[in-house]
């Protein structure tokens, strides 16, 4: 019986050494997760000009997971749409895939906003400024300097 208790003893011992080892897998500096949308910056060239707050009612949440991006949106209820309708929400889907500095986004669909656009342009390049919770995807212009960027910070 004292072989028992003592085995029994020892294997909890080795379970909670385990336990306390073994933690959550690391998610720094990934961007894979959940993320909201917090601002907007324009750009001067390089250089942040202005940080522009999110309206009143506006949600935007990006996912990213094993190469595939959605993201979806809400807005004011007062948005209209070329043709005069509500617009109550926006969503997208497709790949991405990272480089570098550099995220790479390819939309397959989305509502029927954006797939009108999406005959246009579907394919999206920025320059990522990648941090722990924090990531800003950044339009460059034709010459390459900064114009606009989308402010996001990790929610899951």
């Amino acid at each position: 019986m004292k072989k028992i208790l003592g085995l029994v003893f020892l294997m909890l011992i080795l379970i909670s050494a385990i336990g306390i080892t073994s933690s959550k897998p690391d998610m720094m500096h990934t961007i894979e997760g959940t993320w909201e949308l917090q601002h907007f910056y324009n750009f001067d060239g390089q250089e942040i000009s202005d940080t522009v707050p999110i309206d009143v009612g506006y949600r935007q949440v990006k996912m990213y997971y094993n190469g595939k991006v959605m993201w979806s949106r809400t807005t004011a209820k007062d948005t209209k749409d070329a043709d005069g309708n509500n617009v109550v929400g926006r969503f997208g889907y497709g790949t991405y895939r990272l480089s570098g500095n550099e995220l790479m986004e390819s939309i397959e669909y989305g509502d029927a906003g954006m797939m009108s656009n999406l005959d246009t342009l579907r394919n999206f390049v920025f320059e990522l400024w990648l941090g722990d919770d924090t990531y800003s995807q950044i339009t460059l212009d034709e010459e390459g300097n900064r114009t606009f960027s989308e402010n996001y910070l990790r929610i899951d």
